[in-house]
Parts: C-alpha cells; sequence; structure tokens
C-alpha cells in the first residue's frame, strides 16, 4: 500500500470516528488502528523515499546526460561556426588576392603595350631615318650616275653641245 492510500484510509478513519460529546472538532477514534496506520507510513516512507531518491538520481544522471550533449552540440557549433568564419575569411582574402592579381597583370599588360609600342614607334622611326638617308644617298649616287652620263655623252659627242 502506498503512501497516498494510507492517507486515505487515516481521512477515512478520522472521518468515521465519533465525535467527542460538547467538542465537535475533537474525535474518537480507534487508537490501534492508527497505531497501525502510521506504522505502514514509516514502513512505506523508506521504500517511497528510496524510489524518490533513486528517481532524483536517475533525473540528475539525465539531466548530466542533456547538460553534456547540450555543451557537445554548442561546442561542434561553435568549432563549425569557426571553420564557416576561417573558411569565409579565407575566400575574402582569396578573392582580394585575385582581384589584386588581376589589376596587377592588366597594370603590367598596359605597361607592356605602352613600351612595346614605344619601341616599335622609335624602330620605325629609325627605320624611317635609315630608309631617308638611303634613299638620299641613292639620290646622290643617281645624280652623280646621270652627271657622269651627260659628261660622257658630251665628251664622246661634242656637237652636242
Amino acid at each position: 500500500m502506498s503512501i497516498e492510500e494510507i492517507l486515505d484510509e487515516i481521512d477515512e478513519l478520522l472521518d468515521n470516528s465519533a465525535s467527542v460529546p460538547f467538542v465537535q472538532h475533537k474525535k474518537v477514534i480507534d487508537g490501534e488502528r492508527l497505531r497501525e496506520l502510521v506504522n505502514d507510513v514509516r514502513l512505506n516512507m523508506n521504500q517511497e523515499l528510496k524510489e524518490a531518491k533513486e528517481i532524483e538520481r536517475e533525473s540528475q544522471r539525465i539531466l548530466s546526460n542533456a547538460k553534456a550533449s547540450a555543451e557537445d552540440i554548442v561546442r561542434r557549433a561553435e568549432d563549425r561556426a569557426e571553420q564557416l568564419v576561417a573558411h569565409e575569411t579565407i575566400v575574402i582574402e582569396a578573392r582580394k588576392k585575385a582581384v589584386d592579381m588581376i589589376t596587377k597583370a592588366q597594370t603590367a599588360s598596359k605597361n607592356i603595350q605602352q613600351s612595346a609600342a614605344l619601341a616599335i614607334a622609335k624602330m620605325l622611326n629609325e627605320t624611317e631615318s635609315h630608309y631617308t638617308k638611303n634613299l638620299q644617298n641613292i639620290k646622290v649616287v643617281k645624280s652623280r650616275i646621270s652627271s657622269t652620263l651627260k659628261a660622257s655623252t658630251t665628251f664622246n659627242n661634242p656637237d652636242n653641245k
């Protein structure tokens, strides 16, 4: 019998007991029966206390496991968050480096194009200058040949004067 049931019996014993004449709040009860019920409470109390302590220990164990599990979940979530942040940081840094590399490559490309254009212009100017000198030399030689031809024609043919 549980303590609850024993207490219900004590209540029933009190309810069914006769009142003391002229004093309504006092009852005449079977003392032996009341003592048996009190002893039953004492006997059951140890068992129910043991059960309550066992339930409390089990609750503490479940609570400890739940806390450990929650801490593990939080720790793994924090680790994952750190990994994501680190990954995000790496991605952002990589993007910055990529943009920097592209910018440097574009700048270098422009510089190379400008240098090449300047070098080609210089070479073309030098080539033009050489051709101009050669053309002038050709004209001088041609003029000399022409003069020589005229002189030789005049020299061989005195009537042409």
